[in-house]
């Protein structure tokens, strides 16, 4: 048995730190608060947070880090109240000790739907601060070390939780070193055969496989020493839990490649490619196993080259080359890089900070949505892949795989989100609902008198843009209702023959918030426009009298007269049949139109004039416009210009700012002229008018034709 973790083996990582005085404090405080306390494994319970303590220093993590991470468990299993913790250590310490004793509270249950609740709380404590993610992990990796002394079903149970919830999240933040760990502790006691046999299979050949790789490392070291590269070479076989991954995917033992694999630590990025480059002249690589991640990052940020040759004997090699920095960043995450003065720093921060706000949006979306919707963001936000796109000055932003160009302009700034008009990727126009791609270069459209439209909702991908459009909306209802219920209120006191100043004078007013539990007329407006209260209800509060439930029902109906009509359009006066629109002349409300009976597709509806219906004598039909629909209607529009003018953007902008949305451009040429065919989004034939109009004004503008 090992001897336990002591303080004063962390010492000499500790003293150098600038609050080690408060560091040791926190150390003697949990100390005192576990004494006499023992674990499952018979070590006192203080080696506890001395481990955590020791897996977050090699992560380079702040001292606050390092204090609460000694100070965790005090609440749980100590005599400490947060305010103790508050008292002796500050609130920033006391808040971050609180949410990992809530979050080590909880456990997984067993059925589908509990899961997601707890997986909502166990987010919601981690997003309390970014420090908490760090000590949760390296207390939950402790304890997988330790996961022996537990109960063969507990074990099964904190191993599942391990991979389908902290797993990821080490994923996510690119702490490769703990997420690794995890994944192989967590086969090992999901699946022991499994694992072992996978084990079994290497220790088989382990004293060859090493061999292979040493021979191969001299090869390396003696071609990189000639050309005068300084490097460091080190030599590893594939973790268990990877090559179970492999397997579990179809491949066969025999064609796992990177079993034996060998990493080169370089200065600088140019010596990366230089060293690949030496490589492949010595080796023959395999087709199609070359990797550039370091021009296109994975989804955490991790950065390296990956290739695969055949070295001597012919037996395969995975090669990865990055730089000493990179490799830092793999390995314990880009939060512990905040502290490199390096060029390329801030981008890193950028991501970090990124990452972070994924984490807050989501929690943000967990206040409001039904849990079916907040998997379903957590899985888009967190435990989906990513995708890295660039602002046209080179700008990193992440967004979650399926994020459109309206994700990407609410994650620059809900004021861009807001007053977006259209996209261009790559230089070419897109639709807002366009599907974004790892490397598209996104610029965003934007108009000043643009704004939000609740179609939005069924596009973006991310919470952080759906909680925006929401609260966009929400704001703006607020401000009608408001509206509405004070015109309602003073147009009831006209119909009394009443005077305004007199029901609303300053003690009335007071009476009616008393009575109403309100704050001030504002509320009371709003009360009203959203039909909670009546006028006639509000107006006799001041009066003293009272009315029957069914009266005030009544008026509510009044107020707010409904129609039932399930259709946009009207045929011969039924509202119930099923109708198209016909896509040869695309007809938007406000157009004359007919309707022609189909065989099987119900009443197509064409504009009056449409050639495909002109000459017809048989099976058309009266229809209608329904004067209640608001919904939106696609239509074609050609802008004609010279062919040596690009004034694409500036078209885009200009029917933004008539709030009409650009689904997809076609560019047509002919000798002298360059024809835009955009497909418009619009409400009415007043829309189209006013796009019309605005495009005819433009200096470049040729002709517009419908």
């Amino acid at each position: 048995m090992k001897d336990s973790i002591t303080f004063q083996s962390l010492e000499d990582n500790l003293k150098n730190r600038e609050n080690y005085e408060e560091i040791k404090k926190a150390y003697l405080y949990a100390l005192n608060e576990h004494k006499d306390m023992v674990r499952l494994t018979g070590d006192p319970y203080i080696t506890h947070p001395l481990e955590v303590v020791k897996i977050l220093l090699d992560l380079n993590v702040d001292d606050t880090t390092i204090i609460a991470a000694f100070l965790h468990e005090v609440i749980n299993n100590g005599n400490s109240t947060y305010k103790d913790i508050e008292d002796n250590f500050g609130k920033e310490v006391a808040t971050i000790v609180q949410s990992i004793s809530k979050i080590n509270k909880l456990e997984l249950p067993d059925n589908n739907e509990s899961s997601i609740i707890y997986l909502r709380k166990i987010l919601v404590g981690l997003a309390e601060d970014v420090r908490v993610l760090y000590i949760k992990l390296a207390d939950r990796l402790h304890n997988m070390r330790t996961n022996w002394a537990i109960n063969p079903q507990k074990q099964k149970q904190k191993a599942q939780e391990t991979l389908d919830i902290l797993v990821p999240i080490a994923h996510r933040l690119g702490i490769n070193s703990i997420k690794s760990e995890l994944e192989n502790l967590s086969l090992y006691y999901l699946k022991p055969d499994v694992y072992n046999d996978i084990l079994e299979k290497l220790n088989d050949t382990v004293d060859e496989l090493n061999e292979y790789l040493e021979e191969m490392k001299e090869s390396i070291i003696e071609l990189l020493t000639d050309a005068g590269i300084k490097f460091q070479i080190k030599g590893r076989v594939k973790s268990v839990y990877s090559i179970y991954n492999k397997l579990n995917n179809g491949k066969k033992w025999d064609n796992i490649y990177d079993i034996l694999a060998l990493r080169v630590f370089v200065d600088t990025e140019s010596d990366c490619y230089q060293v690949i480059g030496l490589i492949h002249s010595r080796f023959r690589p395999m087709q199609k196993r070359f990797k550039d991640y370091i021009a296109s990052p994975k989804e955490n940020m991790y950065q390296s080259l990956h290739t695969t040759v055949f070295g001597n004997n012919g037996h395969v090699f995975e090669i990865q080359v990055r730089t000493y920095e990179m490799d830092e960043i793999a390995e314990k995450g880009i939060a512990s890089h905040w502290s490199y003065k390096e060029k390329g720093t801030k981008k890193i921060q950028g991501i970090m900070e990124q990452k972070l706000e994924m984490f807050r949006n989501t929690i943000e979306a967990s206040k409001t949505d039904e849990d079916a919707d907040f998997e379903s963001n957590v899985n888009t936000n967190l435990f989906s892949d990513l995708i890295y796109v660039y602002t046209p000055k080179g700008d990193v932003v992440e967004l979650p795989m399926g994020a459109t160009p309206l994700d990407f302009a609410y994650r620059i700034h809900s004021k861009v989100g807001d007053s977006t008009v259209g996209a261009i990727v790559n230089e070419q126009i897109v639709p807002l609902s366009y599907e974004l791609h790892n490397d598209d270069i996104v610029k965003i459209k934007t108009s000043n008198t643009a704004k939000p439209n609740k179609d939005w909702l069924s596009i973006v991908k991310t919470p952080q843009a759906k909680n925006k459009i929401k609260a966009y909306f929400s704001k703006k209802d607020k401000e009608e209702y408001i509206l509405k219920g004070k015109d309602f209120l003073e147009k009831e006191i006209r119909k009394r023959k009443l005077a305004i100043n007199d029901i609303l004078s300053n003690e009335n007013i007071n009476k009616i918030m008393k009575d109403l539990k309100l704050n001030d007329l504002d509320e009371l407006y709003l009360a009203i426009g959203s039909l909670r209260f009546t006028p006639s209800y509000v107006i006799n509060l001041t009066k003293e009298e009272k009315q029957e439930v069914n009266d005030l029902l009544i008026e509510r109906k009044a107020l707010n007269p409904k129609t039932n009509y399930k259709s946009d359009i009207l045929v011969e006066g039924n509202e119930n049949i099923m109708v198209n629109i016909a896509k040869c002349c695309l007809p938007i409300k406000g157009d004359d139109i007919i309707g022609y009976i189909t065989r099987n597709e119900g009443i197509s509806i064409h504009k009056k004039n449409c050639p495909n219906v002109q000459n017809k004598k048989t099976r058309l039909v009266s229809v209608s416009w329904n004067p209640h629909s608001s919904n939106y209607y696609y239509t074609n529009i050609y802008v004609k210009t010279n062919k040596e003018t690009n004034i694409l953007a500036e078209i885009i902008t200009e029917i933004g700012k008539k709030d009409v949305y650009v689904k997809s451009c076609n560019t047509l040429e002919n000798d002298k002229d360059l024809i835009y065919e955009l497909n418009i989004k619009v409400r009415n034939k007043e829309d189209l008018d006013n796009v019309y109009k605005a495009l005819e004004k433009m200096p470049k503008v040729r002709e517009v034709t419908l």
